[in-house]
């Protein structure tokens, strides 16, 4: 069963939420603080496939959950929703290891596409058992287990870098548009714009280069996207 735990404190917007997304065919839990979303993450032993965070509420907000659910599972899918247009919502969002953002207000089609999206990317690092290492100087990615190490040393990868990851080596000293990127990771029909994009590689960047600031593997092309650079 396609398990969402949907925390927002608003009733209203809960109730759209669950409802759409329980005619889309997930089981829903829904909870209204972030304190109860960390509780029912526990009891089920984090037994969700996504979870749907509201930014602003209070106690503890979404993006403190978003860290501590982030903490305990790499393969969760993790979406923001936000009343906010602020592009530094979004971004820290992504930072802190969210996969997506809606920004209200949305649609029912919009809010199913990008949880069918997310479900989709957690099916395919929970459940591809794809063979063979991908190798790359000090780097081996594994594609059985869904792993990357660098220098024999485990890094901690959501299901979204791992694909992004998978795709550049995948695709070595070759530059990918910002469009491709996305295309290829969130799905040819996700609503969003490429600026996740940058997040997402800014985020890379932090844990797989010595110098985040001076890339030596994950380079920019300006004006066009990124390149993985092999030695």
């Amino acid at each position: 069963m396609k398990k969402v735990l949907v925390v927002e404190d608003e009733d209203a917007i809960r109730e759209f939420v669950v409802i759409n997304l329980k005619r889309a065919g997930y089981q829903v839990v829904d909870v209204p603080t972030g304190e109860d979303a960390l509780r029912v993450f526990d009891e089920a032993a984090g037994d969700f496939d996504v979870a749907l965070l509201d930014v602003m509420m209070p106690g503890i907000d979404g993006f403190t959950v978003c860290k501590k659910l982030r903490e305990q599972s790499d393969s969760i899918g993790i979406i923001m929703l936000s009343a906010k247009s602020q592009e530094m919502d979004k971004v820290t969002g992504l930072m802190l290891g969210a996969d997506d953002y809606i920004t209200k207000p949305f649609s029912p089609s919009e809010l199913t596409a990008r949880v069918d999206a997310i479900h989709r990317r957690v099916t395919m690092m929970t459940g591809r058992a794809a063979s063979g290492d991908i190798v790359s100087g000090p780097f081996v990615l594994n594609q059985r287990s869904r792993t990357l190490t660098k220098n024999g040393k485990l890094i901690d990868l959501t299901q979204v870098e791992f694909q992004i990851m998978e795709l550049f080596l995948k695709n070595p000293n070759v530059a990918l548009e910002r469009s491709e990127i996305l295309s290829k990771v969130w799905g040819e029909n996700y609503f969003g714009d490429v600026k996740i994009v940058d997040v997402n590689v800014r985020r890379l960047r932090m844990k797989i280069e010595d110098e985040p600031s001076s890339p030596k593997y994950l380079c920019t092309v300006w004006g066009y996207g990124y390149k993985w650079t092999e030695e």
